[in-house]
């Protein structure tokens, strides 16, 4: 029998269907510009379909730098690793309130509170609560949170203080996790995803590419982030950080990104796919195709310990690929 051509599958999930794996790894086999071009523009029809042309703009603030007791090999944040990054202790609201005023100002509709750390110490949450009530209130743009695990009363009083959406990436597929982690499990994070899910709250999770995953495994990321039905699924593309065990990985190249983030969307209809860390160094002159494959939400204004390019760089591209921000 023959299979499906993308646009037949396109097509069908056009109509309510899915992808079969089998075909996204058809898919994710393919190796040249007019195959991609053309699964590019098939996953444009979906996006524009299930969410239509605006695009989410978030930005983040790393309210409490390095010294996370976790052995994530990417990140220069682990006390595992010497990074040589700057640390320090959690931000006081002031402080938070004040990022979240400049993330308005740039143009960020959404603003995550992150913290280095395995979760969230009880002591802190009087001061994490304060801070979400005063960047909704006070500032008119709407807080998530990205604090490690947490315990469902911490969950409860942050939904009470105004956020809605919490950010916990599975960061790659089960199968490849041990590689990545050992001082928790895949199942730890799929876990909490489940509690976020119970207390309706908006899951933001995705992964990073190129943490020596093969194509297989971001499939088996994706599929489990559709299990979940999350609202936003981040797509980091690994940008090797010095000190790190992953400090001399090849990043993969801009054109298995593009793809990536194509049968992503086949897979995600209806999610958010958020650009995240590492698109800059990258993607490079290949940013505004990924938005052309299927795309619609972008971090700017820079990452936890990384820079990003000006946010006026990103506002303009946007308007120049028709979005509405």
């Amino acid at each position: 029998m023959m299979s499906d051509s993308v646009q037949q599958v396109a097509q069908r999930i056009l109509q309510g269907g899915k992808i079969a794996f089998t075909e996204a790894e058809r898919f994710i086999q393919m190796e040249t510009w007019p195959e991609v071009l053309e699964l590019a523009a098939q996953a444009t029809r979906i996006r524009e379909r299930f969410t239509g042309s605006d695009v989410d703009l978030c930005a983040l603030v790393n309210a409490k730098a390095g010294q996370c007791s976790e052995d994530c090999k990417f990140c220069s944040q682990s006390a595992h690793w010497n990074s040589g990054i700057s640390t320090y202790p959690l931000m006081d609201p002031d402080q938070i309130v004040q990022r979240a005023k400049q993330a308005k100002q740039f143009g960020a509709k959404r603003f995550c509170i992150v913290t280095a750390t395995r979760g969230l110490a009880d002591r802190d949450l009087p001061a994490m609560c304060e801070a979400v009530r005063r960047v909704k209130e006070e500032v008119g743009i709407v807080p998530e949170c990205s604090l490690g695990f947490i315990t469902d009363a911490q969950l409860e009083a942050l939904k009470e203080a105004g956020m809605t959406r919490y950010n916990h990436n599975l960061e790659t597929a089960e199968s490849h996790f041990p590689e990545i982690c050992t001082a928790h499990s895949y199942s730890d994070r799929l876990n909490t995803l489940k509690m976020l899910k119970a207390h309706g709250v908006e899951i933001c999770s995705g992964g990073i590419l190129g943490l020596g995953e093969s194509r297989r495994e971001r499939l088996e990321l994706a599929f489990a982030l559709a299990e979940l039905d999350v609202e936003c699924a981040p797509i980091n593309v690994l940008n090797p950080r010095p000190g790190t065990p992953l400090s001399s990985t090849t990043p993969p190249e801009p054109m298995e990104v593009i793809k990536t983030i194509g049968v992503f969307r086949f897979i995600l209809p209806r999610a958010r796919l958020e650009l995240g860390g590492g698109r800059e160094v990258n993607l490079r002159d290949f940013q505004s195709m990924a938005f052309l494959a299927g795309a619609n939400s972008l971090i700017i204004g820079g990452y936890l310990t990384t820079t990003g390019r000006q946010p006026s760089q990103d506002l303009r591209m946007l308007e120049d690929l028709g979005f509405t921000v």
